[in-house]
């Protein structure tokens, strides 16, 4: 019971998180005309502009947030953070200008940073033996926030542009008060690390954690699956349209199912896999499964086999948290929150980039002038992107290597 309430208020804060990106989707394309005045094409450039101000500031202040939790505590930066989200959510509702959501965007990717946090706590409350499944916990309760927060969205959606914002920021603020009563403090005397701005950067960051064995090609490693993975969000809509002529109702029913599969697989199958695997014969199976996964996706042609195949490509994506799990072994107790820090900012950098390669290939790949019509062509790069990995993992010290 010492951990169970602490956790369950973890991973609520995390689907909530997620929820708070995937809640306002549905709205957002009427939303910025209505404050911007403009069409549908320009709200959709200032959709690319807040949605990358959004990574942007996740990648800038993943670090600066994980190391004042190493310093200050896990609790107060949590409970502020949640706060500052409530709020935002509260000021984007009530938005009458494009240059207010801009702003609400860039705190939401602040306040949204506490990712680090959250996964420095489980590692905090967590045996060496059970970091990897319950990093696979935090995985899961992101992809119920992906696959609920669309779905409500939607719902909302009929009471106007700004309920769903409404919602988000009573959530966020059932949540903190939630945590302020049952959430402990984790950081003690003991491990707690004077805070540093040479750690709170990303650069510095990976600098400092990168003195320890193998941390730095765990962490380039961590950033090219991201990107290898992210081309599911990125470009999953365009290639179900143009192989099989989807509508959007089955490329969100596709999407709901991909997102159910990751959290079975992460939240629950990924404890087993560990114990008969280890987490380096994991991270090994993974990179597998998804090559394989990833080449199948690319040549498929049939609409009914492509929706078998969808969630069922979700049981390759263990490599994640078993590399969590790795990393967070192989560095002393006060730098948990610094390397979490490191990796929601690896994770930011992977959703700014992927996306950039992801389309431009789907767009060579699927133009009129295109000699060789392959609308699959971004999974073949995620593919190479397997090999990458696997050459990196396996090219790791010794010493890190055990």
């Amino acid at each position: 019971m010492k951990t169970r309430l602490p956790l369950t208020f973890i991973l609520i804060t995390l689907v909530i998180d997620a929820m708070g990106i995937g809640l306002v989707l549905p709205v957002m394309p009427d939303l910025i005309e209505q404050v911007s005045g403009g069409t549908l094409a320009e709200a959709a450039l200032w959709g690319g502009i807040l949605s990358t101000s959004f990574a942007v500031m996740q990648f800038l202040c993943g670090p600066m947030l994980g190391s004042l939790s190493d310093r200050y505590g896990r609790r107060p930066v949590l409970l502020v953070s949640l706060l500052v989200m409530s709020l935002d959510y509260l000021v984007i509702a009530l938005a009458g200008s494009i240059w207010v959501l801009l702003a609400g965007r860039i705190v939401g990717g602040i306040a949204a940073s506490t990712q680090s946090t959250a996964t420095a706590f489980v590692a905090d409350i967590s045996s060496p033996s059970q970091k990897a499944a319950r990093f696979g916990m935090v995985g899961a309760a992101f992809g119920v926030g992906f696959v609920l927060g669309p779905l409500i969205g939607g719902v909302l959606a009929e009471y106007g542009t700004r309920a769903p914002f409404y919602m988000a920021s009573v959530l966020a603020a059932l949540n903190m008060v939630f945590g302020y009563f049952i959430l402990p403090e984790t950081v003690t005397d003991r491990i707690r690390r004077p805070f540093s701005w040479t750690r709170a950067n990303p650069l510095g960051a990976l600098m400092d954690l990168g003195r320890m064995d193998g941390v730095t090609r765990l962490v380039v490693m961590f950033f090219l699956y991201q990107v290898a993975f992210f081309v599911y969000p990125a470009i999953w809509a365009y290639f179900a349209k143009a192989r099989f002529g989807w509508d959007p109702q089955m490329i969100g029913l596709s999407l709901a199912g991909f997102g159910i599969a990751l959290a079975v697989v992460q939240g629950w199958l990924i404890r087993y896999i560990l114990r008969w695997l280890g987490d380096r014969g994991t991270v090994i199976y993974g990179l597998i499964f998804n090559t394989f996964a990833f080449i199948a996706l690319a040549f498929v042609a049939n609409g009914t086999l492509a929706l078998i195949l969808t969630p069922l490509t979700a049981l390759g994506a263990v490599v994640t948290p078993a590399l969590q799990g790795l990393m967070s072994r192989a560095i002393p107790d006060n730098a948990q929150g610094g390397l979490q820090g490191l990796l929601t900012s690896a994770g930011a950098l992977a959703m700014i980039v992927s996306p950039l390669i992801m389309t431009q290939v789907f767009w060579v790949a699927t133009a009129d002038s295109t000699p060789f019509y392959l609308p699959g062509a971004p999974f073949l790069v995620s593919m190479v992107l397997m090999f990458a990995c696997g050459w990196v993992f396996m090219g790791r010290p010794r010493t890190a290597r055990a």
